[in-house]
């Protein structure tokens, strides 16, 4: 009877003991290489099919053991989302990049693409305020947090852009009120652009309908001073010539020099981070 119990031991032991080899024989067989797996997405990203690079990056990230190259692997990752202008999901993807490795030391590129995202989901102005409100806050974040990096020379340029749209879009409002005859919320649309986007193309503009709606309404001591700041800024724009046959008085002028910007540039930059 013992040796009965014995060889049905025996019989248990050896299939078990099988069992764990050809699990571990299938483990070894299906064991992923996540640096094979990256290099193959980082092919399909120098070729520009973004789909398939985004699906290596993100089986790539999975099975890295180091956490360097699995955050690096994250940022690929994102960037080739962008690439197939899928802006909310490259979003979703920087955000648990920066949750899951917020000591990395490429994250001031994520926050970078994530300001670029935004900036180029900006429609027209006439339409949704809401993209150019968001890539401001977003840009605004990062030249204030990385100042001196050679991205915030790029994000300024983009927010001076944006700072125009937003702008466009008080003047586009404005003139709509001026042809309604609402003069009270036509000024306060072009007070806005003198207050807050003095640096834009549109203040000529704003500046002279605010002399012409002034003078319209006979308050020509408003309508003069608004006419100073115009001749003092931009004397020789067509916008003064304009203000000065409405007045049709001369102003002493002074000259101001104009400062040139800087402009644009990104993949090259993501594929030399390390």
């Amino acid at each position: 009877m013992l040796k009965k119990y014995f060889l049905v031991f025996m019989v248990i032991l050896t299939l078990y003991s099988c069992s764990k080899k050809d699990e571990l024989e299938y483990n070894l067989k299906n064991q992923v290489d996540p640096y094979q797996v990256y290099s193959e997405g980082f092919q399909a990203f120098e070729k520009g099919d973004y789909f398939y690079a985004n699906k290596k990056f993100s089986e790539a990230e999975l099975n890295f053991e180091i956490v360097e190259y699995a955050a690096k692997a994250s940022i690929m990752s994102s960037y080739s989302l962008y690439g197939i202008n899928l802006y909310d999901q490259a979003i979703e993807n920087l955000e648990r990049y920066l949750r899951k490795y917020p000591a990395d030391k490429n994250i001031i590129y994520a926050h970078y693409l994530m300001s670029i995202i935004y900036y180029e989901q900006i429609s027209d102005e006439k339409k949704d305020l809401k993209p150019l409100l968001k890539a401001t806050e977003k840009i605004d974040f990062f030249i204030k947090k990385y100042p001196n990096s050679d991205y915030a020379i790029d994000l300024r340029f983009k927010k001076d852009l944006i700072q125009n749209q937003l702008a466009a879009k008080e003047l586009f409002i404005a003139k709509h009120y001026i042809k309604t005859q609402k003069w009270v919320p036509a000024i306060n649309r072009l007070r806005n652009i003198v207050d807050k986007y003095q640096e834009t193309v549109f203040i000529e503009e704003a500046l002279h309908r605010l002399v012409e709606i002034h003078y319209y309404l006979g308050l020509e001591p408003e309508a003069k001073k608004y006419a100073s700041i115009l001749g003092y800024n931009y004397n020789s724009s067509e916008w003064f010539k304009q203000s000065y046959k409405v007045l049709n008085k001369e102003y002493k002028i002074i000259q101001k020099k104009t400062v040139n910007k800087d402009e644009n540039f990104l993949k090259k930059i993501l594929k030399k981070i390390k």
